[in-house]
């Protein structure tokens, strides 16, 4: 039987999504095969070991939205650089904890941007999805945007800002120009590294535009101010590592004025989830091979979530973002992209920890010596 450590909560304004994703991973997980090992991070980013028997209460509740318990106490968890994992064992004293691969259910920053994986790299150990490169890349969404500018893929128009730029004394002057010359009002302004719409707000002029920004900069110090496209909110599935799979996309109809937080994590009828989208047999694929390119353009493996807008006026595929480690939630679309083609929940935690292995041991195969050219 093979021990999965769940790392799961994090320094992250997505903490509590991350607590709900992981007690749906948890309840989809075949427990014939695997043992768990759960390892809660508090919001200041301490990692502790918790108590099984008091998580398998989880396993009885199949509602769907209720979150594994805050994580407040525990065992100290350590990485050993080299040798894994290690926990607590008496007042500076540790014992090294059995681990086979590690599954990081972790949204947004301190887990889904490269900083845990590099942790993981050093200390030796498997882990499900993207590696630095591909989690860095994917989190920052200017720098996403970038790498599929050079492959020729249609991206939602942009200006990037910086909070240093805030010092320009012709700052808002200046940057509400650049709007009205690029693509006009409204638009929407959202942290470059942050995800779940944490942070996000619409601006239809200056004055809602300074406080969007301020918002936005209390997550991150670059923002992304974004054309406003009425579009139809499309998302598409893809699971692999070197030869990608992509799923038939499904649709965001969102209740509220767009796909915000709150629909997406709180309330369950914030948005109709239709799956698969009702899309002509073109428009799907032209979905599913841009998906594929652009995962393979930011060195993605595992999964991703691929977002895209199908502009309502002109017909146009654009390509919003992407997520390295997308919501497990029971109305998470990405579970449920792959569930209606034809890869059940359980089997698509299988496969993720079969990537994840199959990555690991691929990486193992190089040298990491000079003297192997001998």
């Amino acid at each position: 039987m093979k021990t999965i450590a769940i790392l799961y909560g994090g320094k992250s304004g997505e903490h509590e999504v991350s607590l709900i994703s992981a007690a749906s991973i948890v309840q989809n997980l075949d427990l014939s095969k695997y043992s768990i090992l759960p390892i809660g991070i508090t919001k200041s980013g301490e990692w502790l070991l918790q108590d099984w028997a008091a998580l398998r209460s989880i396993l009885a509740n199949r509602s769907g939205m209720e979150g594994l318990p805050p994580v407040t106490t525990g065992k100290r968890v350590f990485v050993l650089p080299g040798s894994g994992l290690a926990v607590e064992d008496k007042p500076g004293g540790w014992k090294k904890l059995d681990c086979d691969i590690v599954f990081p259910v972790l949204h947004g920053t301190f887990g889904e941007d490269g900083t845990v994986q590099g942790l993981l790299e050093c200390a030796g150990l498997p882990y499900v999805g993207s590696g630095v490169l591909g989690s860095a890349a994917g989190m920052d969404k200017q720098v996403a945007k970038e790498l599929w500018l050079r492959e020729g893929i249609p991206v939602v128009e942009f200006i990037a800002v910086r909070k240093s730029d805030k010092g320009n004394p012709n700052f808002l002057s200046t940057l509400s120009r650049k709007i009205e010359a690029r693509f006009g009002w409204p638009c929407f302004v959202k942290p470059a590294c942050s995800g779940s719409s944490v942070g996000t707000s619409k601006a239809s002029d200056q004055a809602s535009l300074v406080k969007a920004l301020e918002k936005a900069f209390l997550y991150d110090e670059k923002v992304l101010v974004e054309e406003f496209i009425p579009a139809r909110e499309m998302e598409c599935a893809v699971l692999g590592n070197e030869e990608p799979r992509a799923f038939s996309p499904g649709e965001i109809i969102p209740a509220h004025e767009y796909y915000d937080y709150n629909a997406k994590y709180k309330d369950p009828q914030g948005a109709l989830l239709q799956v698969p989208a009702s899309l002509s047999e073109t428009q799907e694929e032209a979905l599913k091979t841009t998906a594929i390119k652009a995962y393979k353009a930011c060195g993605f493996s595992g999964m991703a979530r691929m977002d895209f807008f199908i502009d309502k006026r002109t017909g146009a595929i654009l390509l919003n973002e992407a997520n390295t480690i997308p919501g497990f939630t029971a109305i998470s679309m990405y579970p449920r992209m792959c569930q209606a083609g034809g890869l059940s929940y359980p089997a698509l935690l299988e496969a993720l920890l079969d990537l994840g292995m199959e990555r690991f041991i691929a990486r193992n195969r190089l040298s990491f010596s000079y003297d192997a050219e001998a």
